[in-house]
């Protein structure tokens, strides 16, 4: 009989050890491999990087339409665009996709999404365009700080030797 017990946590062990790594690829590390110009490529199927790139594309149509609203003074606008692009717009990630990320890519968009959210706040209570292009410009902290330290690349086609 304890000889049994031993086997079963034994196994139980090596179970759960298997289950962490696992966790640790799919959750932490994501599908990644350095880059030769210093930055980790996210490797993704030809579809998911274009959704991505896509989502990027949006991104950044949003910061210059709240960057004229605000000029023009439009708070607004600057709310309606900024709440576009917010946690409602990051609701439809696969969680294929979100598997192949690394924790602080994920970590970066949906802190982007959220940041955007604030901004839509923001605009709700000021009139003050510099307040809103101050926050613009934190959320475009967020932008640079993962364009330079991430690349999007293709499985099996993106090799750096």
């Amino acid at each position: 009989m304890k000889h049994r017990c031993w086997m079963c946590w034994t196994i139980s062990v090596v179970l759960a050890a298997g289950l962490l790594g696992m966790g640790f690829v799919f959750v932490v590390k994501g599908n990644v491999e350095p880059h030769a110009d210093g930055r980790t490529a996210v490797l993704l199927l030809p579809d998911e990087r274009n959704l991505v790139l896509a989502e990027m594309r949006g991104l950044l149509e949003t910061v210059q339409t709240v960057l004229q609203a605000a000029v023009a003074g439009d708070m607004q606008a600057v709310s309606t665009a900024a709440t576009a692009a917010g946690m409602a717009a990051a609701e439809a990630e696969s969680a294929a996709l979100l598997g192949k990320l690394p924790l602080e890519f994920m970590t970066l968009g949906m802190g982007t999404h959220k940041a955007f959210d604030a901004l839509a706040a923001t605009a709700q209570g000021t009139e003050d365009p510099l307040v809103v292009l101050g926050e613009l410009g934190v959320i475009m902290d967020r932008c640079t700080g993962c364009h330079a330290g991430y690349r999007l690349g293709i499985e099996g086609a993106d090799k750096e030797e």
